[in-house]
Order: C-alpha cells, then sequence, then structure tokens
C-alpha cells in the first residue's frame, strides 16, 4: 500500500511539472465561483428536463474532484465544496483542445473551477456540463478510499482534514456543535447574561479538583497554571455587580484520555445573582430541550440505541436516596463514618482508608448508582466535604445545595447554589489545603485574593457549568468525545 501510495505521488508530482512547463499555474487565486453546490442544487432540483433544456441556467462553482469516471472524449465527475457534491460533465467538444487537455492532468482531490450550463441526464441526475475549466490546486497525495477499523478511526482523528473531506457525517457532526454552540450563546444573551473572557492562564488553579498543567513566565518570573475552570474569576465578576454572567471556555486537566475525556475541552458557566440550584435545574432542562427541539425537530432523541426524552421536568433524586435505592446498604452508612467505609470496602476492595465519610458516600454513589440514570436525572445533595464551594443547606449541613445533571450515566452539568460566606469559604479551603498536603494533587488550593473578594461580599447566587464536548456527543449521537473535537489529543504516532 505504501508503495502504491508513493508512486501516485509520484506521478502527480510528474503531472505538476508538466502543468508548469506549459505555462500553467497549479496554484492560482482569481477565480470566483459564483454560488454554492447546494444552492444550484435548490434552485434546480424542481425543475425537469424539458424545463433545464428551455431555461440552459449557467452556474460557476469552485470545490474538490471527489471522483471521475473517464469513458473515452467525455468524463463524469463530482466537485464538492463546502455545501454539496454536484456532477459534471465534461468533454473534448465542450471545453476544447486545451480544456481537455487539462482535465487529462486533474486528479482526484484536485481543486478545480467550473463554468457550464445544468442539464439533467439520462438518470434524471441534475448536472452542470462544462464549458470552461481552471486548475485551482494541485493535490500530490491520492485521498482514502476506505475508512473503517480501528486503525482507521484513529487515522480519522489523526488527520480530521481528511476525515472532514470525505465523511460527510463527520461534517454534520462539526457543523451541528457550532449550532449547538450559538444556541446557547442565544439563550443565555436573551435573558440578560452577559459573555465575559476570563484568564486562561491563573497564578493559582482553582473551581474544580483537577490536576493542572503549569507554565512558567519569563518576565513575570512566575510559574502559571492553564485554567482547570473559569468559576472563581467569574464569581469575581458577580462581586463586581454583573449579576449574570457567562462564559464559553477551554478548560485544560492534566488527567487521563478516554471516550468521555480529553486534556482540552470546552465548557460553558454561567451565574446568576439571586439565583439558586433549583433555579438552575429549571434553567438547565429548558435551555438544553429546547435546544433538542430547535436542532432535531423533537425532544425526543437516540443516543447509542438508546431513546433519550429531554422532555420537561426531569428526575430528581439526591445522593442518598440515589444510594439508598441502588445500593440498598443499611441506614448507618449515611452516620456512621466506619460503617460506611465497611460497605465501600464491599464494593472497592482497595478503598483509600483516609477517605472523609462524604468522599465515601459519593464513592459508593459513583460504584452503584451513577451509572444507573439513563433519562436526564438530576442527582441532588451532595456531602459538603467533596463540594469546597457549594453553599450547605439549611436543613441539612452535612450536605450542600448542589446538583450533577446525569445522563446515560455520565455527568453532562455540575451546578451550585454558591458559597458567598467568606468565613466559611477560608475554612473549606483549609480542609482542601490539608488535603493537598495528604498528596491530594486534585485538591483546591487556597486562594487569598479570591477569599478577598468575598470578603467584599459576593450576592446570593446559582451557578453552573456544562461540558459543552459532552452536550455534542448526546444531541448528534457521537460515542466518543474525539468524534466531537475536531482535533483530540492523541499519543505519538507509531511508525510502521
Amino acid at each position: 500500500m505504501k508503495e502504491s501510495v508513493g508512486q501516485e505521488f509520484e506521478q502527480r508530482l510528474e503531472r505538476l511539472k508538466t502543468l508548469k512547463q506549459k505555462g500553467i499555474n497549479p496554484y492560482p487565486n482569481d477565480f470566483k465561483p459564483e454560488a454554492s453546490c447546494l444552492s444550484y442544487i435548490e434552485k434546480f432540483s424542481p425543475k425537469n428536463k424539458e424545463e433545464l433544456e428551455a431555461l440552459k441556467p449557467g452556474a460557476i462553482i469552485a470545490g474538490r474532484v471527489m471522483s471521475r469516471r473517464d469513458f473515452g472524449k467525455a468524463s463524469f465527475a463530482h466537485v464538492q465544496d463546502a455545501s454539496e457534491r454536484l456532477q459534471v460533465y465534461f468533454k473534448k467538444d465542450g471545453l476544447g483542445d486545451d480544456g481537455w487537455a487539462l482535465y487529462k492532468e486533474i486528479d482526484i482531490g484536485d481543486f478545480v473551477g467550473v463554468s457550464g450550463t445544468l442539464f439533467r441526464t439520462k438518470t434524471d441526475e441534475l448536472t452542470l456540463e462544462a464549458t470552461s475549466l481552471k486548475l485551482l490546486s494541485k493535490g500530490l497525495r491520492p485521498l482514502p478510499e476506505k475508512w473503517h477499523g480501528l486503525k482507521d478511526v484513529e487515522s480519522r482523528y489523526r488527520q480530521r482534514y481528511l476525515d472532514l473531506m470525505v465523511n460527510k457525517d463527520a461534517r454534520d457532526v462539526f457543523l451541528k456543535r457550532t449550532e449547538i454552540i450559538r444556541l446557547v450563546r442565544e439563550y443565555l444573551t436573551t435573558r440578560g447574561f452577559i459573555e465575559a473572557e476570563t484568564p486562561m492562564m491563573q497564578p493559582i488553579p482553582g473551581g474544580a479538583a483537577a490536576k493542572p498543567f503549569v507554565t512558567h513566565h519569563n518576565a513575570l518570573d512566575m510559574d502559571l497554571y492553564l485554567r482547570i475552570a473559569p468559576e472563581l474569576y467569574l464569581k469575581r465578576l458577580l462581586v463586581g455587580g454583573i449579576e449574570r454572567v457567562f462564559e464559553i471556555n477551554r478548560n485544560f486537566r492534566n488527567e487521563g484520555v478516554s471516550t468521555q475525556h480529553n486534556p482540552e475541552f470546552t465548557m460553558l458557566e454561567f451565574y446568576q445573582a439571586y439565583a439558586t440550584y433549583e433555579d438552575m435545574m429549571d434553567l438547565t432542562e429548558d435551555m438544553i430541550s429546547s435546544i433538542a427541539m430547535k436542532l432535531n425537530g423533537s425532544m425526543k432523541i437516540t443516543y447509542q440505541g438508546t431513546e433519550l426524552d429531554l422532555t420537561p421536568p426531569w428526575k430528581r433524586i439526591t445522593v442518598n436516596d440515589a444510594i439508598r435505592e441502588y445500593a440498598k446498604p443499611p441506614e448507618d452508612v449515611f452516620t456512621d463514618r466506619d460503617k460506611a467505609f465497611a460497605f465501600l470496602k464491599t464494593l472497592v476492595k482497595d478503598a483509600k482508608k483516609d477517605l472523609s465519610h462524604g468522599a465515601i458516600l459519593l464513592e459508593i454513589f459513583e460504584q452503584t448508582a451513577e451509572g444507573k440514570f439513563v433519562q436526564p436525572t438530576f442527582v441532588t445533595k451532595y456531602p459538603v466535604e467533596v463540594s469546597p464551594l457549594s453553599r450547605k443547606n439549611e436543613k441539612d449541613p452535612t450536605v450542600v445545595d448542589r446538583f450533577e445533571l446525569i445522563v446515560c450515566g455520565r455527568e453532562i452539568a455540575n451546578a451550585f447554589s454558591e458559597l458567598n460566606d467568606p468565613v466559611d469559604q477560608r475554612e473549606r479551603f483549609e480542609a482542601q489545603a490539608k488535603e493537598r498536603e495528604g498528596g491530594d494533587e486534585e485538591a483546591q488550593p487556597m486562594d487569598e485574593d479570591f477569599l478577598r473578594a468575598l470578603e467584599y461580599g459576593m450576592p446570593p447566587a446559582g451557578g453552573e457549568g456544562i461540558g459543552i464536548d459532552r452536550l455534542v456527543m448526546l444531541l448528534t449521537d457521537s460515542p466518543s468525545i474525539r468524534d466531537v473535537i475536531l482535533f483530540p489529543h492523541l499519543r505519538h504516532e507509531t511508525k510502521e
């Protein structure tokens, strides 16, 4: 295979030399298409053969040659632009000697500009009969013929340009991704949210439990961290008087790579003054269900063979009730740390001994219940120990006013009634600092400037983060996060 690719590469190089020797520029930039292929198809598809013969509509297109079938002094090819493919009919009589000679030098993968007249073939396919041809860009590598199997899946991710070129489904996913982000932005801005931009390099990484990437700024002679979340900066804006704020941002977490995780990912975070986590639930189910309706025409979607109903209201259940329903432990696990750890050991033999009671309960939940929630479910009231930025529940201070949105067993969103008590926040940071000292690299570090901001007063607020990549996976029926990120991170390519 490698040898044949090499041979064709050399043959195309020879054709490139031949074109230059004939005085033909193989890479000009002076051709303007009149309209897209799709616009011609939409405008003239309703016309039958006789109507097109009477109209003789002209068309000027540009795109990549994706196929060709030669028949002596005539040939059919498909030219593809960003919108669609259109069949083109080339013949020597229509192009003239020079034009036909140029066409014979054209390879699949070349960009061309074509002018001509639209008609219907005997098989009734709308086709452009070429009267002029211009080479716009000579391709030297042959296009892939087939994309299947594990090796080729990896090639799709490494060479996304080829995937987009030959795989219409891949192009559609990324077009839908763009539309989803546009709809998210539209939903929030029409409700009075202000879009902000916060630092991507931060002196203290905060707002999430994650290991950051570190770099060094030479002029300032200080280490900086790629942000793991924009949360603490967006909350500073609440302090500053911006009562509704959001950011669609890139986050970076030095964690493993999987079908659900990429070290660099897109997150929506938004905060609303005088709102609670319950208000965030209402907003979330309304936003996501309305986006699904606009995108797919229905609130019922299929994800990997499972039908999901996004019609509000969605199920709501507490962490403890989920544990009761799916793990069925003795009731004293909720009040006795040692009893909870003993129960966890029946699920995870090598469970860490130094876990807090809340962390143990969360681990039990994740082991037994989290994966059971297929239809959209708000899981609420997380243990206070695992939620350092959340407001304590006033009736039960062992839990916080927080939810995670779980769909198909995976987290899509995470939200709180935000903690705005600076004394309580300092105590939580101090507890997290002890966990860092004990070796937890994901524990929240102390951020004195954020505490100073809180000490000036932050209004009561609800806040939320939604993983855009996972949301796009859900709404485009994509099994892997790599299918919805244009250039996912991969290990170094192995040379065969």
